[in-house]
């Protein structure tokens, strides 16, 4: 009994000489790391976040994880094997659409200024007086529009097609007879209209076996030309009412088809003809009809698409 009584004595000294080394701060806090005097659980953390105190670890894996993905091998290789893919892709496009709408030839046709451009109105409202038809020549190329006022272009006929659906869309609405449907109908038939006629005269230069340098966009520019006309017969026509429009567009009608005759004569017809030689032949006499054709078609053209917006 003495020597258990001994052993229990002894053992109560040591938990009271540790009891009292032990710091008093730590003593207040639970073994789990929470504060013992904090009532509920902290749950404004989103689960598995580490509190604030650790926040410090992991910063130098994934503070940057660009550099991760940088620094791997097969994402370079992945990268430059997309770029290579994204400049074929592109030089395989623009390859393919300048086979089908050649743009290094589109810039040519609007390379014009606006002393071209009003030589070139000038040109189409009173062509009787000018001389010289014919385009002017450089190494073989055509010199660009806005030197020569004889060249074809497309800034004229674009600017005249948009100017016409305005014209058309401010003669309906003072007549009251303006919508969005009719304006698109007029814009619609004008352009199919453009495209039909074009159409046909390459048809008709394949079938009269014409060896000629007009291109399809000559073509466009040249039947694009009676807009102007056709914007000067309807502002005449508000302005001055039937009378004015009849007169304005008879005028401009015949300066169309003189302008026509002149510029295309030099294109369909031989050689020897496009000099002032009489070639006889039949082959030229079917030239001959085609040029004059195709200037007749651009007065009835500008009749049929004008004669409704003028009351």
């Amino acid at each position: 009994m003495d020597y258990t009584a001994t052993q229990s004595v002894s053992r109560q000294r040591k938990l009271t000489y540790v009891d009292q080394t032990i710091d008093p701060e730590m003593r207040n806090t639970s073994m789990d790391g929470t504060d013992p005097s904090q009532l509920f659980d902290d749950t404004s953390a989103a689960p598995g976040v580490q509190p604030t105190g650790f926040q410090g670890q992991g910063v130098g894996t994934m503070g940057h994880p660009g550099r991760t993905l940088l620094s791997d091998p097969m994402s370079n290789l992945a990268m430059a094997y997309g770029s290579s893919l994204a400049s074929q892709g592109k030089d395989l496009v623009d390859k393919n659409l300048d086979r089908f709408l050649p743009i290094s030839k589109l810039k040519y046709y609007f390379a014009v200024d606006t002393v071209y451009v009003g030589k070139k109105l000038g040109l189409l409202v009173f062509p009787y007086m000018h001389q010289n038809w014919e385009v002017s020549y450089q190494q073989d190329t055509p010199v660009a529009p806005r030197f020569d006022i004889n060249a074809p272009d497309l800034y004229i006929p674009a600017m005249g097609f948009i100017t016409y659906i305005l014209v058309a869309g401010l003669a309906l609405g003072t007549q009251n007879r303006f919508t969005p449907e009719i304006l698109g109908m007029q814009a619609s038939s004008a352009l199919v209209w453009l495209i039909m006629e074009v159409l046909v005269v390459l048809l008709s230069l394949y079938l009269v076996t014409v060896n000629t340098d007009l291109t399809t966009i000559d073509l466009v520019a040249f039947s694009g030309y009676k807009y102007v006309g056709m914007i000067v017969g309807v502002v005449a026509g508000l302005l001055f009412g039937r009378t004015g429009y009849y007169l304005t567009l008879l005028w401009c009608c015949i300066s169309i088809f003189v302008f026509m005759i002149r510029t295309l004569r030099l294109k369909l017809l031989s050689e020897a003809a496009a000099q002032g030689v009489l070639v006889h032949g039949a082959r030229n006499q079917l030239r001959m009809y085609l040029t004059m054709s195709i200037a007749a078609a651009q007065p009835i053209f500008m009749y049929w698409l004008t004669y409704h917006l003028v009351r």
